[in-house]
């Protein structure tokens, strides 16, 4: 009987070698499961007959990140095969040389096809913009432990005119990790569209550059460096890190409110006493400014219409973050904020937008802390070379805009510092 049903079982797959091969090769083994998300695009008020063709359109899968993309048709739609689960939706389309981005998170694929439409926005590109953030420390090799007490942030003048650093703000937003529980993103029950506040929650403290309007010129293509922790030579001692105590860096630093000297300690002799950052308000209670090491969400601002002290003042403008009892936030308008970058964590999973698609359509991966690693804008090659100096990428989408370096640009075997 075993041998009758041996030789019976090999039969088969004889027969099978010979005529099953191509029924095999038809079927599709997802088919069940693969469900069709249709994504509409719809170009805003007077840009509503640029062509709609041939545009990009990407659906990353929230919970393991993989990430599927389509070509528009014609008539701006695009179809992408997806397996069920949660995902953001993205483009940033480049037309006629103006650009859009549109975002949606949350869009759910459960057992069935569905169709969503992307409203873009049209991209408002910053004068200023952020460079680059260095937030995740390196190892303290040749000693034993991790260091991360040498964030610092770059800010360029992406255009051919002289910006202004006066007044300037800098935060980072709640929560501040872009994997912890979200209360100011909710999700709309009919559609499961992310809905954001029509202000971004700014925690712990605002920062501010001083000067009286023309105090602190940043040219074309030029930068500056804000030592977000010590403006210290922090190299000296580990040489993985990097040397913040330059004569035109800013820092962060006020003693009356963060008093922790290991993450602020005394700026180093070569920082101008006029180049720390103000404290225009802090709203929480930690004794060291805290941005995040893996996932910082980061804004820089202005105020309209009134100072930024006179903001903070006003009636229902700092308010308490839900579920905490020590942490308030500030509430800063959508329309002052000049240019911001989300980071999500690339070690964890569950990572949730805290800035709207208006302000950033994406964000850049963090792979991990402790490397050296930091995130850079990317540059544009062609308008460096048209305009003369360095023109950076600018869509308002951090996922095209970003990359991850393997290294700092402040360290010094990248700048030639000795």
């Amino acid at each position: 009987m075993k041998r009758l049903s041996f030789l019976s079982f090999a039969a088969l797959l004889l027969l099978c070698a010979g005529g099953c091969k191509a029924d095999f090769d038809k079927v599709n083994p997802y088919e069940n499961s693969l469900h069709t998300l249709e994504v509409r695009l719809v170009f805003p008020g007077k840009f509503s007959l640029l062509p709609a063709g041939g545009i990009t359109v990407s659906a990353e899968n929230i919970d393991n990140g993989a990430v599927y993309s389509a070509l528009t048709d014609v008539n701006g739609k695009a179809l992408l095969d997806l397996v069920n689960g949660l995902y953001r939706v993205s483009t940033s389309p480049v037309v006629s040389d103006e650009i859009f981005n549109g975002s949606e998170d949350g869009v759910r694929i459960a057992g069935e096809d569905r169709s969503v439409t992307l409203d873009l926005m049209y991209v408002k590109t910053g004068d200023i913009v952020i460079k680059e953030i260095y937030c995740g420390g390196c190892k303290m090799s040749p000693y034993e432990g991790n260091y991360q007490a040498d964030k610092y942030i770059i800010l360029h003048n992406n255009t051919g005119s002289t910006q202004f650093l006066d007044s300037l703000c800098f935060g980072s937003l709640s929560p501040y990790n872009s994997n912890a529980t979200n209360p100011w993103v909710t999700t709309d029950p009919e559609t499961g569209a992310s809905v954001y506040k029509d202000f971004v929650p700014v925690i712990q403290a605002v920062w501010q550059f001083g000067g009286n309007g023309t105090t602190f010129p940043l040219n074309p293509g030029e930068d500056a460096v804000i030592a977000v922790n010590g403006a210290i030579d922090h190299s000296a001692q580990y040489p993985l890190s990097v040397d913040l105590n330059r004569e035109d860096y800013f820092v962060c630093y006020n003693n009356t409110y963060f008093t922790n000297v290991s993450y602020h300690p005394a700026p180093g002799d070569r920082i101008r006493t006029d180049h720390y950052l103000n404290v225009v308000i802090k709203t929480g209670q930690a004794n060291a400014y805290p941005l995040s090491i893996n996932s910082p969400a980061v804004v820089i601002f202005k105020a309209k219409g009134r100072s930024i002290q006179d903001f903070v003042l006003e009636k229902d403008v700092v308010i308490p973050t839900p579920g905490s009892s020590i942490d308030n936030v500030v509430c800063i308008p959508h329309d002052w904020v000049i240019d911001a970058v989300e980071v999500f964590n690339g070690g964890a999973s569950g990572n949730r937008k805290r800035i709207p698609p208006v302000l950033d359509a994406g964000f850049v991966f963090l792979s991990d802390v402790y490397l050296g690693h930091t995130l850079m804008r990317k540059v544009n090659a062609a308008k460096t070379e048209e305009e003369g100096f360095e023109v950076l990428v600018d869509t308002n989408n951090s996922s095209n805009d970003f990359y991850e370096s393997q290294v700092q640009s402040l360290h010094r075997n990248v700048n030639g510092n000795e």
